[in-house]
C-alpha cells in the first residue's frame, strides 16, 4: 500500500507529468518519444545518464543534510505562522487587509490585488474550464467542415483529415474568441480589434525587409500608449476631439464616449493584461517574415518529415502553409480563450501544426494527473494564505525593528513563494483548460521557487514559455551569446560572455518595460543583469574542465557561488515584486543592525548551502534518468 502510494505521488509530481517537454529532446519525433518513455531511452539519453556520478544519497554527507533539514524546515514554518498570530504586536497595523477565511477559523491574506482577482472569481473559471470544451463539442456535432476533396487531389488521407480538423477547430476558435473578449471587455473589444487589425496589416502590406522593425517598434509603442493612456477612455478620446462649450455644459459626444465606457464588459481595464497578447501580435508577424524565406515549396516536403509528427522543434520552426497567414486564423490564435487572458505563450507556427494534428503528448492519464497536482496545488497556497500574512504584513509598512532577524528573513522568504505560486496557480489553470481543449501549450514553472542556484537557469525556468518566446524574438535576432567571426580564439570566449551580458541587459530592459513601466521594475532588470555578472565571472576563474579530477571540492565551491546566487537573486525579486528598494533596506537594516543578526545570517548562508548541495543532487537523480534541463 505505502509503495503503490509512493509510486503514485512520483508520477503525479514527475517531469513527465509536468510537460513532456522535459523528459524528451525537442528534435525528438513524438512517435520516437511515445517509445522511449519506457525503459528504453534514446542514444542522447544514454550518453547523460552514462556521464551521471553515483547517487549520494545514502552518504554520510547526505545523512548529515537530512538532519539539518529536519531541524530548518519546520522552524521555517513555525517562525513564520508564528509573527502572523493575533497576539504579535503588529498584528492590528495590517489586520484590515485580511478577510474571512475558511480553515480552521483564521482569516487569509487575499490583500494581494493580483492573486485576489484571480482567487475571487475561480468558480466562474471553474465553470468556463467544463463549458468551453462542452460547446466545442457541440459545435463539432452541428457545424461539419465542407468536404474539399473533390477525388482529383493528390494528398494523403492523414493531411486530408488535418486540413478537416484545422478547418473545424479554427472556426470554432474563431468565433468563440469574439464572444469571449465581448464579454471580457464590452465596448473596449473594439479597441483590442483596432489593435489587432493595424499589426495584421503591417505584416501583410509592407514590404518584407520593413517588417520586422514595424512590428517592434508598433507593439511596443502599443505597450506604452496602453499605460499612459489608461486603456482610451472613450469619453477621454470624445472631450480631445469637440472644442469646450462656453455655457460649461458637457458636448453630447462627451456624454455619448462616457455612456459607452459603461459597456466595459467583466474585466473593464481590457489593457492590464494585453501585454501577453502583445507577444501573440509579435509571434504571428515574425512567423509570417520568416516563412516568406520559402515562397517555392513546403518546408515540411523539403524536409521529408511527416507533418502528422512533428517533433516539438519543427512544430516551432516551420512555417505554416501561406494560406495559414490570413485574418481568420490570426483572430484566433491571438485570442485563443484558454490562453488569452495570461499564456502560457504558444507561437503562431505551433498554434496552428497543434490545431492541424492532435499532439501525441496529450493523453488523458497525463491531463488527470496534472489537473490533480494544479488543485494541489491551490490548496497548498490556501494554507499559506491562511496561516502566513507575508503579503498584508509587508503592505502595511510595519516598524520592521518589532522582528527579529530570523521572522524578517522569513517574512521575506514566503513571500517570494506567494509571488511564484500567484503566477504558478493562474498559468498552471489556463495551462490546463487549453489541455482539456486539446492544446499543448509549455509548461511555465519548472523549478520550485527554493530549487533554484543559478541565476542564468532560474529565468530560463521562471515563465517559461515567455523565456522561449524571448530567445526565439528577441535574444538570437541580438545575436545572443554568439562569440562573433572577428575574434581571435584566445578573446573569443571573453567577447562571448561580453556579448551575452550585453543582450542579457537588453532583454531584461524590455522584460521590465513589458512587465509594467514603472522605475521598480525596470531596477528589477537592471539588478538582474548586474546579479548575473558573479555567475560568468564564476565560470570563467572555475571553469569545470580544470576541476574534473576533484569533483567534490568544485561542488562545494559552487555551492559558495550558488549561495551568493540565491541571496542576490532574493534581492533582486524583493525590490520588483513585493518591497521596493525603500522596503528592501528597512528589511536588511533590521536584519543587519545588530550582532544577532549577522549570526543568523551566517546560519541561515549555512542552511542554504547544505539546500544548494541537495538541489545539485536533484539534477544529477534527473541526469541518471537521461534528463539534462540544464536549468
Amino acid at each position: 500500500m505505502t509503495s503503490s502510494l509512493f509510486s503514485s505521488l512520483r508520477r503525479l509530481y514527475s517531469l513527465d507529468t509536468l510537460d513532456t517537454r522535459l523528459t524528451v529532446s525537442s528534435t525528438t519525433p513524438p512517435k520516437a518519444a511515445a517509445d522511449t518513455r519506457g525503459s528504453a531511452k534514446d542514444a542522447r539519453a544514454n550518453e547523460i545518464a552514462r556521464n551521471a556520478p553515483p547517487p549520494k544519497w545514502r552518504t554520510l554527507e547526505f545523512y548529515i543534510y537530512y538532519i539539518v533539514f529536519l531541524i530548518a524546515v519546520p522552524l521555517m514554518f513555525i517562525t513564520a505562522v508564528g509573527v502572523s498570530q493575533e497576539s504579535h504586536p503588529t498584528y492590528s497595523t495590517y489586520s484590515h487587509l485580511l478577510s474571512p477565511g475558511w480553515i480552521l477559523g483564521r482569516k487569509v491574506d487575499n490583500s494581494d490585488d493580483q492573486y485576489s482577482s484571480f482567487r475571487d472569481n475561480i468558480p466562474y473559471l471553474l465553470v468556463l474550464l467544463v463549458a468551453h470544451p462542452l460547446l466545442r463539442r457541440v459545435y463539432d456535432f452541428y457545424v461539419r467542415p465542407a468536404n474539399t476533396n473533390s477525388g482529383l487531389s493528390k494528398a494523403s488521407p492523414a493531411v486530408l483529415a488535418g486540413d478537416a480538423r484545422l478547418t473545424q477547430r479554427i472556426g470554432f476558435d474563431f468565433y468563440f474568441a469574439l464572444v469571449f473578449i465581448t464579454a471580457l471587455h464590452g465596448v473596449s473589444a473594439l479597441k483590442v480589434l483596432t489593435i489587432l487589425y493595424v499589426n495584421y496589416k503591417i505584416a501583410k502590406s509592407l514590404p518584407r525587409k520593413h517588417i520586422p522593425a514595424a512590428t517592434w517598434i508598433f507593439n511596443i509603442g502599443t505597450l506604452f500608449a496602453n499605460e499612459l493612456c489608461s486603456g482610451y477612455p472613450l469619453e477621454r478620446v470624445a472631450a480631445l476631439l469637440v472644442s469646450p462649450d462656453s455655457t460649461g455644459q458637457e458636448a453630447p459626444l462627451v456624454l455619448w464616449g462616457r455612456s459607452l465606457d459603461s459597456f466595459a464588459g467583466i474585466m473593464p481595464r481590457w489593457e492590464i493584461l494585453f501585454n501577453i497578447t502583445i507577444l501573440r501580435l509579435i509571434s504571428f508577424n515574425m512567423d509570417y517574415y520568416w516563412s516568406l524565406e520559402y515562397p517555392a515549396a513546403s518546408p515540411i516536403e523539403k524536409k521529408q518529415v511527416d507533418p502528422a509528427a512533428l517533433s516539438e522543434r519543427d512544430r516551432v520552426n516551420i512555417p505554416a502553409e501561406p494560406a495559414a497567414f490570413n485574418g481568420r486564423y490570426y483572430l484566433a490564435y491571438v485570442l485563443y480563450a484558454p490562453l488569452y487572458l495570461t499564456g502560457p505563450i504558444l507561437t503562431f507556427n505551433d498554434y496552428i501544426s497543434q490545431q492541424r494534428y492532435a499532439p501525441l503528448s496529450l493523453t488523458k492519464s497525463r491531463s488527470i494527473l496534472y489537473g490533480v497536482r494544479f488543485f494541489l496545488t491551490l490548496f497548498a497556497m490556501e494554507l499559506i494564505l491562511h496561516f502566513i500574512y507575508a503579503v498584508a504584513i509587508s503592505k502595511a509598512s510595519p516598524d520592521w525593528n518589532l522582528y527579529t532577524a530570523g521572522q524578517l528573513s522569513m517574512l521575506a522568504y514566503f513571500n517570494l513563494h506567494i509571488i511564484w505560486l500567484k503566477l504558478l496557480i493562474p498559468w498552471r489553470f489556463f495551462r490546463f483548460w487549453a489541455l482539456v481543449d486539446g492544446i499543448d501549450p509549455p509548461e511555465n514553472m519548472i523549478r520550485c521557487v527554493s530549487n533554484n542556484y543559478s541565476a542564468f537557469s532560474f529565468w530560463r525556468a521562471w515563465h517559461r514559455s515567455f523565456n522561449r518566446w524571448i530567445v526565439r524574438y528577441l535574444y538570437i535576432p541580438l545575436g545572443g551569446g554568439s562569440k562573433g567571426g572577428a575574434r581571435g580564439k584566445s578573446s573569443s570566449g571573453a567577447y562571448a560572455k561580453a556579448r551575452q551580458i550585453f543582450n542579457t541587459l537588453i532583454v531584461f530592459t524590455f522584460v521590465a518595460l513589458w512587465h509594467d513601466i514603472n522605475l521598480r521594475l525596470l531596477m528589477w532588470g537592471w539588478l538582474i543583469t548586474l546579479f548575473v555578472l558573479p555567475e560568468v565571472i564564476g565560470s570563467l576563474l572555475f571553469p569545470a574542465s580544470k576541476w574534473r579530477t576533484r569533483p567534490t571540492a568544485y561542488r562545494f565551491i559552487c555551492g559558495v557561488g550558488a549561495v551568493a546566487n540565491v541571496l542576490m537573486m532574493m534581492i533582486a525579486n524583493l525590490v520588483g515584486f513585493a518591497l521596493g528598494l525603500d522596503g528592501l533596506k528597512g528589511l536588511l537594516a533590521g536584519m543587519l543592525g545588530s550582532w544577532a543578526g549577522i549570526v543568523y545570517l551566517i546560519s541561515a548562508c549555512c542552511a542554504l548551502f547544505v539546500g544548494v548541495q541537495v538541489m545539485f543532487e536533484i539534477r544529477e537523480e534527473e541526469a541518471r534518468a537521461g534528463i539534462n534541463l540544464k536549468y
